[in-house]
């Protein structure tokens, strides 16, 4: 399957697609690189990114 987002997984395409928009933390508004971590449950796919500036963390959930 073709993807303009890359990867080979439907994770690695989720996340390249997560990576791809803005990054600006949802409460202090500060932009900066980091990236998402995930982590799955077997029935939830998790997406993690913790602001540098504030702490905060974005949370992206998504069931399976």
């Amino acid at each position: 399957m073709s993807s303009s987002y890359g990867g080979t997984s439907a994770f690695e395409r989720l996340r390249a697609r997560l990576d791809g928009r803005p990054r600006t933390c949802e409460e202090c508004g500060f932009v900066d690189d980091g990236e998402w971590e995930a982590a799955t449950s077997g029935a939830t796919v998790e997406y993690r990114r913790e602001c540098s500036s504030c702490g905060t963390e974005q949370i992206r959930r998504y069931r399976l």
